[in-house]
């Protein structure tokens, strides 16, 4: 409000001054950006801010398609509000996960295809054991890559005020990822939106995704391609080839960048010694 001024003329003076500028920082004020939500209720009216967002920050028509066309996930919110097996122990962690079965198939997987572990070892440093064990604990080797369309599940987790901040640039990452052909508006994945054999979040398929298998794509449902992925994000991350990899070696650091709970981390560093041994 203006300040009541005594002296008529001086009051209109004043005004005269002063709405101007207002009227010129009001005009210069950013618009709010796409507003979150603890309910679903509002995710349609919140589609079409976002996606003007989205086309600001490089997104094309493909990926603002698949926008408008995803949906409140249910099923993702549910899974996010109900992530129980990271607080286990370790003991109990492994014996959930099926940690003996992983190693068991895993030495066989290295096994039966030793030149393709090698090799991504050596172009990246990291070893077939490691590979493996995030293999088998994210998927089942592939049997099972989710179900859940990935830019629904990370749209609802952009829209969704929990965490929307840290799943925002996954989204424009997906968004992008189906522009570039990489996903479509139909592929599945995980709850939160993590994709492939290995279960990339979409932000680091697009930082991360190699075309292991030299045909033009990215495609982590492809095995070849996920497990280079795997590994490069791995030494992009920092590992040092030829270190170790367990509790307390240089190399367990980066499986803390692969997933942040530590007993995740530590099943995967015993997993991996298993399986290498």
């Amino acid at each position: 409000m203006l300040p009541e001024i005594l002296h008529k003329g001086r009051s209109v003076l004043l005004q005269s001054r002063l709405l101007p500028l207002v009227a010129s920082l009001l005009i210069a004020t950013p618009a709010l950006a796409a507003p979150c939500s603890s309910t679903g209720g509002d995710y349609e009216s919140w589609k079409p801010v976002m996606a003007k967002e989205a086309r600001a920050e490089g997104v094309g028509e493909k990926g603002i398609a698949a926008l408008m066309g995803s949906s409140y996930s249910k099923a993702t919110i549910g899974a996010d509000r109900n992530q129980k097996s990271f607080k286990y122990t370790l003991e109990k962690f492994l014996q959930v996960r099926g940690a003996d079965t992983i190693v068991s198939q895993g030495r066989a997987r290295k096994k039966k295809n030793p030149d393709f572990y090698a090799a991504l070892e050596k172009k990246y440093g990291v070893p077939a054991g490691v590979l493996i064990a995030i293999h088998g604990m994210e998927t089942a080797f592939g049997g099972f890559m989710g179900d859940t369309n990935v830019v629904s599940a990370i749209a609802t987790l952009t829209y969704d005020c929990r965490r929307s901040e840290y799943f925002r640039p996954h989204l424009i990452a997906a968004l992008k990822l189906v522009d570039h052909g990489s996903i479509s508006a139909k592929t599945v994945g995980a709850k939160h939106g993590e994709l492939g054999h290995t279960q990339f979040l979409p932000g680091n398929a697009l930082a991360y995704g190699v075309d292991g298998n030299g045909d033009g794509v990215v495609d982590l449902s492809n095995v070849t391609d996920a497990m280079a992925s795997t590994a490069n994000y791995l030494r992009q991350k920092g590992w040092q080839p030829g270190l170790g990899y367990q509790e307390g070696e240089p190399n367990f650091a980066v499986i803390k960048e692969w997933n942040a709970a530590t007993v995740y981390q530590q099943a995967i560093a015993l997993m991996g010694k298993r399986i290498d041994g």
